[in-house]
């Protein structure tokens, strides 16, 4: 069956770290750029970075560049987040997805909460 299975969020004080796993079945993961994305009520879902196949190449939006480092695991078909220096504005439900993201692939995702 074809799902991303994100963990590894919840509660944290601002300047802490959290590191966010995304499991993927192999269909899905595969050959493909992969991204984390990020979403708070009432807003529309955004990028976060993104990684591709090798490894070699990462992106990320302006607003954690310097605190969040992707990573991935082909042979486990996982790929990472690593989030330092948390800050309140970094709440979010946070999802993995191939990126450019497909529909149908969104998963629960999972929350993460910056206190401050």
């Amino acid at each position: 069956q074809d799902q991303l299975v994100e963990s590894g969020g919840g509660l944290v004080q601002a300047g802490g770290s959290l590191r966010l796993s995304c499991a993927a079945s192999g269909r899905i993961f595969s050959s493909y750029t992969m991204g984390w994305f990020r979403q708070t009520p009432g807003k529309a879902r955004e990028f976060v970075a993104s990684i591709q196949w090798s490894g070699l190449s990462t992106s990320y939006a302006v607003s954690v560049k310097g605190r969040f480092t992707i990573s991935r695991d082909n042979a486990k078909n996982t790929v990472y987040l690593q989030m330092n220096s948390l800050q309140p504005e970094d709440t979010a439900v946070y999802y993995c997805n191939r990126h450019p993201p497909v529909l149908g692939y969104w998963g629960q995702g999972t929350q993460v909460t910056v206190s401050s």
